[in-house]
């Protein structure tokens, strides 16, 4: 009986760059992207977040001549999915945050709002499905940006 001669098994490639993706995420926190494509040697990586507002600095407080700068801590970015006012996207979707392009948004931060007043469009398989507000309050955050694909259960904005 003859034996088949078996081949040396090839190289094994890494199925990810891991080295790749670091780079493509520190790239979006410099230029303040929320998503970032690659395309090389036949694969796509692509890096997203859903935190399009970046956070603030505090600027160093002077204390008096020839004192040192004292700098006060930023506050603490909000986890939207631990905010008993998150507003999720019920579907998936394109988000849309006014009624038409270039018209006034119909919420914005800081701005109060009713229940059932409509915060966002997100368009799903051709149809306009208005998200209502489910409480009364202040929008403190807008989590999307205006033609933003979004996911079931992604966090659109949240009301306090």
């Amino acid at each position: 009986m003859a034996r088949r001669s078996e081949t040396p098994p090839l190289p094994k490639t890494p199925a990810i760059d891991p080295e790749a993706i670091r780079e493509l995420a520190k790239l979006l926190d410099e230029t303040g992207l929320t998503e970032i494509e690659l395309q090389r040697d036949g694969m796509l990586i692509r890096v997203a977040r859903n935190a399009p507002a970046p956070a603030t600095r505090a600027l160093p407080a002077q204390t008096g001549a020839g004192s040192a700068p004292i700098a006060t801590p930023a506050p603490a970015p909000i986890e939207p999915t631990q905010h008993p006012g998150l507003v999720a996207s019920p579907m998936v979707g394109v988000a849309y945050l006014a009624p038409a392009p270039g018209a006034r948004p119909f919420v914005e931060v800081g701005g109060q709002v009713k229940v059932g007043e409509t915060l966002i469009i997100v368009e799903a398989m051709k149809t306009m499905n208005q998200i209502p507000a489910p409480r009364s309050g202040t929008v403190i955050q807008i989590l999307v940006e205006d033609g933003q694909p979004v996911e079931y259960g992604e966090p659109l904005m949240i009301i306090e």
